[in-house]
C-alpha cells in the first residue's frame, strides 16, 4: 500500500510539488497535450498543501497573484487537469487533491480528516479489485470507481485525546 505523505510526517513538501510538476509536463509531453502556464499554476497550487482545496479557493489565490482569471479559466484548467490523471475531484468536499500515481489508470481511494481536512491516496489493490468483483457479480459494468473515508487522521486523534 502506497500513499502521499501527510503533513504530520515530517518531508519536503517542495519534493511533492516539483515532482507532480514533473510528472505533469512528462504526461502533456507523452499526449500531445498542452500545459499551458495557468494549468500549471493550477496544478501547483493544489499541490501546495494536503487539503483538497475548491475551485474557488484556487481562483482568490490565483487573483491574489494578480491573475487575471474567471471562474470559467479554472474549471476548465481543473477539468484538463483531471481529464490527464493530474487530479482527482473529492466529490464529498468538492475540492480537488493533487494525484500521487499521476498517469496510471488506479482507483482513487481517499482517507479524509474531517478534523484537519487533510486527505491522503490510498492504492490498495485488494479493495479496487474487491469493488469490481463485487460490481462485476451483479452484472455492472464499472468504469470509475472513487471511494471517499471521512475519519480522523493519527495527528487529530492524539490531539482529541489531549482535551
Amino acid at each position: 500500500m502506497s500513499a502521499r505523505a501527510l503533513p504530520y510526517r515530517p518531508h519536503n513538501h517542495d519534493a511533492c510539488v516539483n515532482q507532480a510538476l514533473a510528472e505533469a509536463k512528462a504526461i502533456c509531453q507523452q499526449q500531445n497535450a498542452r500545459l499551458t502556464p495557468t494549468r500549471e499554476r493550477v496544478l501547483e497550487l493544489i499541490w501546495q498543501s494536503h487539503k483538497p482545496l475548491g475551485a474557488y479557493d484556487v481562483l482568490a489565490k490565483l487573483t491574489s497573484e494578480g491573475h487575471n482569471a474567471a471562474p470559467p479559466t479554472v474549471y476548465r484548467a481543473l477539468d484538463f487537469l483531471q481529464q490527464y490523471g493530474l487530479v482527482h475531484r473529492i466529490a464529498s468536499l468538492n475540492a480537488f487533491t493533487g494525484c500521487t500515481h499521476a498517469g496510471k489508470h488506479h482507483t482513487g481511494m481517499f482517507l479524509i480528516c474531517r478534523a484537519c481536512g487533510n486527505a491522503l491516496e490510498l492504492t490498495d489493490t485488494s479493495v479496487s479489485t474487491a469493488i469490481y468483483n463485487a460490481a462485476g457479480a451483479e452484472g455492472f459494468c464499472t468504469e470509475t470507481v472513487t471511494l471517499e473515508v471521512t475519519g480522523l487522521c493519527p495527528s487529530c486523534q492524539t490531539e482529541q485525546h489531549h482535551e
